[in-house]
């Protein structure tokens, strides 16, 4: 790409309303470009990988306002960790991972806020709860009241048209519609995690309220 990373940001802040988050997605991207990234004005930076993370937020240290989000599979094993390094998950995706968060985060005295991974159309290269299923397990999320449960996560099938894509968006919008008027108090709504960089414009039209954006910013990652 040959514009810069301060004019990229600036034309995608400029295309996306002021109510949506714009979470730059720095997998395998060095923190000193991140550091570039953070001077146009990012504060919000997505990792799917623990130990990456942990290297980069190690060598960034000095910018204290940045708030992490991860955005990978989470593996059990690693949950402590993503707890430690991250202020967002987005990826929680079964209700085993969220009572272990719930409990680990308990004894870190930390709140987290998450996202529930949701399955609108059926995907075998992704996980996340099927519509039922989620509705299903509502009662059982709504006793984690360590986590912060803060609304969904999506991401549709590949190979879909825009019109299908933009069809999962607003099923996942209405989905947490209906989850808001089930009778679960410590469960929000509030925010669509939903959109990256092929598909964010349709996310946004269909009511995501945090997009996650990596090859639109920093280029092909290998």
């Amino acid at each position: 790409m040959t514009s810069s990373i301060s004019e990229r940001i600036a034309k995608i802040r400029a295309s996306l309303p002021p109510s949506v988050r714009l979470i730059a997605v720095s997998k395998q991207v060095p923190a000193e470009v991140i550091r570039s990234a953070y001077a146009a004005g990012i504060r919000d930076f997505g990792e799917n990988r623990i130990q990456e993370a942990a290297s980069k937020q190690a060598e960034l240290h000095d910018l204290s306002d940045i708030t992490w989000h991860f955005i990978g599979h989470l593996q059990s094993n690693k949950a402590k960790k993503a707890l430690e390094l991250f202020q967002w998950i987005h990826s929680v995706d079964n209700l085993k991972l969220a009572q272990r968060l719930n409990q680990l985060a308990q004894e870190l005295g930390v709140h987290p806020q998450v996202c529930l991974q949701v399955k609108i159309l059926p995907d075998p290269n992704k996980s996340g709860w099927s519509v039922s299923e989620l509705l299903g397990d509502l009662p059982a999320l709504d006793q984690c009241k360590t986590l912060q449960i803060q609304g969904l996560m999506t991401i549709p099938p590949l190979g879909l048209k825009d019109t299908e894509i933009l069809s999962v968006f607003k099923s996942t919008y209405n989905l947490a519609q209906e989850i808001q008027s089930q009778n679960c108090p410590d469960i929000k709504m509030q925010q669509l995690s939903m959109g990256m960089s092929g598909d964010y414009q349709l996310a946004v039209q269909a009511g995501a309220t945090m997009v996650r954006l990596g090859t639109i910013l920093f280029g092909d990652r290998t």
